[in-house]
C-alpha cells in the first residue's frame, strides 16, 4: 500500500482509505456487524490506515472504534476521521444561513464528545464539518472552537465535507488557510473538482479526500437498466426512475471506448481518482472482505496512462442524483 501526504499537515495516509458509511446500517441495507468487522480488519491487514466515519452513520463510529482499539493494542496506528452534522440537519448547506444555525461552538463540542464516547477513543485525527458554505468564513465561533479542540488534543486536523457536486463552495475556505483537508465527490462522471478546487488545494497545501469514487455503485459495472434496491436503502432513491438505464448506457459507452470489461470498471475508476496529483486518499465504501481486497489492491501507486485519462475526460457527466 502506497502512502501520500495529507496536504501540508505532515500526516501521511494510505492511498486507499476506508469509507465507513455503509457498515453503519444507516440508509444502507444489508450490512452485518460480523462481516463489517472482518472487512475493517482485513483492510488494515492490507495497509489501509485511514478510516472515515461520521456521527450520522448509524453504528459506524462504534464499529470503527472497536477495531481501531483492538489494533492499537497490537501497536498498530490507524487514523480515524469523523464528522459533525449540522445543527439544523440540512444537507446540503444552503446559502444565506448563519453559522450559528449550523456549527455553533457548543454543538461542535457536544457532537465530538458523543463521537468519542461512541468510538471509545480519546481523540480523532481529523474532525470534519459534514456540510460547508463559504458564507461562514469570518463569522460565528466555529473556527475558535476548532482551534481550541486542537490545542486540547481532542482532534488533530480540521476539514470539511464539501456539498454534493459543488466543489466551488469550498474554494474560498481552501484559500483562507484555516482548513487542513477537504472531502469531495470526484469520479469519472463528476470531474468538476479538477476545474478550481484541486488547483487551489495544491497551491495552499490542503489535503484531498475523495468520496463517491464509484458513484454509489454506478461505476462498478453492476448497475443495469433493471437494477432495484430494497425499501430503506438510499440507493432506491439515488437510482430511481430511469436513472439505472441512464447509468448503464453511459457505462457501456465508457467501457467500449477504453476496451475494458465491466469487471475492470471499478479498478479503472479508482485509478482515475488516484491519477489526480491533488488527491491524498480515496475512501470507497467496503462492506465485505472481497471488496476490501479488490479495492486495496489499487493502492499500488500505478496511475492510469495518459491515453486512458484522455478518453475518460470525454465521459464527464454533470448531474445530481442526490436531488
Amino acid at each position: 500500500m502506497k502512502h501520500r501526504k495529507l496536504g501540508r499537515s505532515g500526516v501521511e495516509v494510505s492511498e486507499v482509505g476506508y469509507g465507513a458509511w455503509g457498515i453503519g446500517a444507516s440508509n444502507w441495507v444489508g450490512a452485518r456487524e460480523d462481516e463489517s468487522l472482518a472487512a475493517l480488519h482485513r483492510a488494515i491487514d492490507l495497509g489501509v490506515d485511514f478510516i472515515d466515519t461520521a456521527r450520522g452513520y448509524g453504528e459506524s463510529e462504534r464499529l470503527v472504534g472497536r477495531v481501531v482499539r483492538e489494533r492499537a493494542a497490537n501497536g498498530e496506528r490507524v487514523r480515524v476521521a469523523t464528522k459533525v452534522p449540522p445543527l439544523n440537519r440540512q444537507w446540503p448547506a444552503r446559502r444565506g444561513v448563519d453559522p450559528a444555525e449550523t456549527f455553533p461552538g457548543a454543538h461542535i463540542r457536544e457532537s465530538l464528545r458523543t463521537s468519542l464516547e461512541a468510538a471509545g477513543l480519546e481523540r480523532f485525527d481529523l474532525l470534519q464539518f459534514h456540510v460547508w458554505s463559504d458564507d461562514w468564513l469570518g463569522r460565528g465561533d466555529w473556527l475558535e472552537t476548532v482551534q481550541e479542540l486542537k490545542q486540547e488534543g481532542l482532534i488533530g486536523l480540521f476539514g470539511v465535507s464539501v456539498n454534493d457536486h459543488d466543489p466551488h463552495s469550498a474554494v474560498e475556505l481552501v484559500r483562507s488557510g484555516v482548513v487542513d483537508a477537504v472531502q469531495v465527490i470526484f469520479n469519472v462522471f463528476d470531474q468538476s473538482p479538477l476545474d478550481e478546487l484541486f488547483p487551489a488545494c495544491e497551491e495552499h497545501g490542503v489535503g484531498v479526500i475523495v468520496r463517491v469514487a464509484l458513484d454509489e455503485g454506478g461505476l462498478t459495472g453492476r448497475i443495469t437498466a433493471d437494477s432495484t434496491f430494497p425499501e430503506g436503502d438510499f440507493r432506491r432513491r439515488y437510482f430511481r426512475d430511469d436513472r439505472p438505464a441512464q447509468v448503464a448506457r453511459r457505462v457501456a459507452a465508457l467501457t467500449a471506448d477504453l476496451g475494458i470489461t465491466d469487471g475492470q470498471l471499478a479498478e479503472t475508476a479508482l485509478r482515475f481518482v488516484l491519477s489526480a496529483p491533488a488527491v491524498s486518499t480515496v475512501i470507497p465504501g467496503m462492506r465485505s472482505v472481497r471488496n476490501v481486497e479488490r479495492n486495496a489492491a489499487v493502492g499500488d501507486g500505478v496511475p492510469l496512462g495518459e491515453e486512458q485519462l484522455k478518453v475518460l475526460a470525454g465521459h464527464r457527466w454533470e448531474r445530481n442524483f442526490y436531488s
